[in-house]
């Protein structure tokens, strides 16, 4: 499971400090190059058991910045997930 960040992210950095997991990593550290912050899937637990919803999203200042990503076997998606590439605020 996890959650996305598009290249709508402004950098702000809201989004790391409220990760319970510390799954999210700035655009210096992100492994794909891109310019913008990165969320490990491995890592992210789309908030399950720390709150409601995600609260990269609650932060982010930019709408529909983060997104669902693909919910993966073996490991535990949030109740109110919407699908793939949906804004993850659009379900909480």
């Amino acid at each position: 499971m996890a959650v996305k960040i598009t290249d709508t992210c402004i950098n702000c950095g809201a989004c790391i400090d409220e990760c319970p997991v510390e799954a999210i990593v700035d655009d210096s550290d992100n492994p794909t190059g891109e310019e913008i912050y990165y969320v490990y899937p491995d890592k992210c637990v789309e908030c399950v058991d720390y709150a409601d919803c995600p609260l990269c999203a609650e932060a982010c200042p930019t709408e529909g910045c983060i997104v669902w990503d693909e919910c993966k076997d073996g490991q535990p998606c949030h109740p109110n997930r919407g699908e793939a590439g949906e804004p993850v605020m659009d379900a909480c």
